[in-house]
């Protein structure tokens, strides 16, 4: 399994230091997700970069290269544990990108082809990889071409919840506009029953300045993290910070 770290702040700054005292323990998990990492981040230009390698991220030169240099005021980063079966290459590496949008998932669900034929056909001929957390991205950008965000994410969850076995959908998408978060799992899944009950649990933390969005692993012990509440969306807007939790009702989602 994966783990998710991401970041709003109201300036850009360098990862280190908005991130501050979870930089350093997030890193450290590659010691066992080692499968390679991934950040996509909006710079002051405009542009959304993206950096990625297949080698654990406590190892990697272009990993600090990317946490210590250029400001950002939105990212998300993403360390790979590589699900059985699936290639440790740069195409199976999150985030997935599509022009102004990447999208890193935490988790998996098979059989990985289950939502292919809800994925339009230009999309999944474009597939750079053989994931199913490319497919769930790719299902995600199939709604978008219908619906806002928020929507988008929690229906493609509910697609494939419905059509395949799952351990965890958590994921985060980041826009132009803003950081989404989504949090689901199977507590009877192998890894849930094997890793505990807070292992795949997303929580956030507010500040005056920044919105950070992490999975467990790093500390989160203080009361100021809270949990993001199964099957609900989180939204934080970079122009402002502003905080939103949606619930989408499956078939009526805009009525939420």
């Amino acid at each position: 399994m994966c783990r998710l770290l991401g970041v709003v702040t109201r300036d850009p700054m360098r990862l280190v230091d908005s991130l501050t005292a979870l930089i350093e323990p997030f890193t450290k998990l590659a010691c066992e997700h080692s499968d390679g990492w991934g950040i996509a981040a909006w710079r002051p230009d405009g542009e959304l970069a993206l950096a990625k390698d297949v080698i654990p991220a406590h190892t990697s030169p272009a990993y600090a290269a990317v946490t210590t240099g250029p400001a950002t005021d939105a990212a998300l980063l993403h360390i790979r544990m590589a699900s059985a079966g699936l290639a440790v290459d740069e195409r199976n590496t999150h985030p997935f990108t599509a022009g102004t949008l990447a999208f890193a998932h935490n988790g998996d669900f098979l059989p990985t082809d289950a939502i292919d034929d809800l994925i339009d056909p230009d999309l999944l001929a474009g597939a750079a990889g053989d994931t199913d957390s490319e497919r769930y991205f790719l299902r995600i950008l199939t709604l978008m071409r219908e619906t806002d965000p928020v929507d988008a994410v929690a229906l493609a969850a509910a697609d494939i919840r419905a059509r395949a076995g799952i351990g965890s959908l958590n994921c985060l998408l980041l826009t132009q506009d803003a950081l989404y978060a989504y949090a689901e799992e199977d507590p009877e899944s192998e890894v849930s029953r094997r890793r505990g009950p807070d292992f795949f649990r997303l929580r956030y933390r507010v500040q005056d300045d920044r919105v950070v969005v992490a999975s467990s692993g790093i500390p989160q012990a203080t009361a100021d993290w809270s949990v993001l509440p199964y099957r609900q969306v989180l939204e934080v807007r970079r122009t402002d910070l502003r905080l939103s939790t949606h619930v989408v009702h499956v078939g009526l989602a805009a009525g939420r």
